[in-house]
């Protein structure tokens, strides 16, 4: 089955360019552009996309609001956000809001198709640096954060799931408990990993344990 894809960018050039590029690649297919955030969530939602292609800055709803949208509305659609801007704040930005991947525009057709057949699998992934800057800015949280809430950096949600993976469910457990589609678990597991710099379940789950979770006076429930 194909990766449905939506392509989000304000300039018709890039976008068509874009569509182009992507449409001899097997597996792949455009089913949607729009020149704006709002555009981009609806299109997304209406043809059951499975990646959108989201650039950050466009007219009227912007690149992160339909992020955090999308986020919120319709968690299994993974975002990877193709912007010219190569900053940190971007890019925090962009993953706080929901984002599974960030690549700045000159990527080659390659990186863009692996990007996207990365985050279509559950996983996430980020361009040259930008990973090694995430990490680190996730590591530097204040420690008086961290007291007043266990991995502030998580959403609520990706907090539903670590708990639950600290008291052993796998994917289909957790999905059938929090309502969710095996796929959209596979996207939250995904960003817990990269945002508690786990390299596996188990390491996340022992995070977890060690803070707390999966005891009756579970942080995460109280």
């Amino acid at each position: 089955m194909s990766v449905r894809i939506v392509v989000a960018d304000d300039h018709p050039v890039f976008r068509h360019g874009l569509r182009a590029a992507l449409a001899g690649v097997r597996d792949l297919e455009v089913v949607g552009e729009a020149a704006d955030g709002a555009s981009a969530v609806r299109l997304a939602v209406e043809e059951q996309a499975d990646v959108v292609l989201m650039d950050l800055q466009m007219p009227g709803t912007s690149g992160l609001d339909a992020i955090r949208e999308l986020a919120t509305s319709a968690p299994r659609i993974a975002v990877v956000v193709l912007t010219m801007f190569d900053n940190d704040e971007s890019l925090f930005t962009a993953m706080r809001a929901g984002a599974r991947g960030y690549l700045v525009k000159g990527a080659s057709e390659e990186q863009i198709v692996r990007a996207i057949l990365t985050v279509a699998d559950g996983d996430v992934v980020f361009g040259s640096g930008a990973a090694g800057r995430a990490l680190a800015y996730f590591s530097a949280a204040k420690p008086s954060t961290r007291a007043a809430r266990p991995f502030p950096e998580l959403t609520d949600r990706e907090l539903d799931v670590l708990r639950l993976l600290a008291e052993g469910a796998n994917n289909s457990t957790i999905a059938s408990s929090l309502h969710l589609s095996d796929k959209t678990v596979r996207n939250y597991v995904a960003s817990i990993l990269t945002k508690l710099q786990a390299e596996d379940r188990a390491q996340a789950t022992v995070r977890a344990l060690h803070a707390g979770f999966g005891r009756t006076d579970d942080p995460a429930t109280s």
